[in-house]
């Protein structure tokens, strides 16, 4: 009697724990919650979210930003060529590209990242299409988003103001005219690669051309080329942001960077 008792104990927790289980897996929610639900069940109190100080206007630096240019000096930058001094002219609390004197970029390198930066046409209106007001910002020293004085200028859609260059169109034309000044505001997320060195996804890029959406979360197609395709050819790190001298006296103030 005593042997059969056993046998029937273990074979009723067997039945109970096959029930258990199945209810566990079962994908249809119970008729009535076992524990209602509560509100702070679903507040996350911590770690608590980091303060940032931002700026008096949305053009000014927020607390945790990088000066890149604040109308002083080139410190932050270097020739894109050799790494000597750049060689811009600063003039009245703006940077100025010197045509012939060469690329520059950051000491700095960077990835995931906010950039703003203000940018202007040269003072006397010349030349067309791609003549005009050209120079570029890059982003990892790869990936270029063309500036270029777009105001009644036409050229080809994929290399206007606001385009991610010989790449992707912007959505609309923002440029303000020659004598004004015209904001980027960037949100930047670098290419990220599989341990092989195959790429895992590109770039993605989103730019406010003087408040206006010009690039929503724009997948970047690759390196930037002047010509032939544009492709991811080989795994990187974080890099310089590289600004153009395309031979045209483009101007810049007030730049800066948050990493992300």
């Amino acid at each position: 009697m005593k042997k059969i008792q056993i046998i029937i104990s273990a074979f009723t927790i067997v039945v109970l724990f096959s029930c258990s289980s199945n209810a566990q897996q079962t994908s249809t929610p119970p008729a009535v919650s076992p524990m209602p639900m509560k509100p702070e069940m679903t507040e996350i109190w911590e770690p608590e979210v980091a303060v940032v100080t931002p700026g008096k206007t949305s053009a000014d630096a927020p607390s945790d930003a990088i000066i890149l240019f604040d109308g002083k000096d080139l410190s932050q930058w270097v020739s894109a060529k050799d790494g000597s001094p750049a060689k811009w002219l600063v003039i009245d609390g703006r940077m100025e590209v010197v045509p012939g004197t060469g690329d520059i970029k950051t000491k700095l390198k960077f990835g995931d990242c906010q950039l703003h930066i203000e940018f202007s046409a040269p003072d006397e209106v010349a030349g067309a299409s791609q003549g005009r007001g050209n120079s570029g910002v890059f982003f990892q020293d790869r990936y270029e988003l063309q500036i270029l004085d777009s105001y009644q200028n036409r050229t080809y859609r994929n290399g206007q103001a606001g385009s991610i260059y010989k790449d992707t169109a912007p959505l609309v034309n923002a440029m303000r005219s020659p004598l004004e000044w015209n904001t980027y505001d960037v949100i930047y997320t670098a290419p990220r690669f599989k341990p092989d060195g195959r790429l895992d996804y590109p770039a993605r890029i989103t730019v406010l051309h003087n408040g206006v959406l010009v690039q929503n979360n724009t997948s970047i197609l690759g390196l930037t080329n002047y010509i032939g395709l544009h492709l991811y050819t080989t795994a990187h790190g974080e890099d310089v942001i590289h600004l153009q001298d395309h031979n045209n006296k483009t101007q810049f103030k007030n730049i800066w960077i948050r990493r992300l």
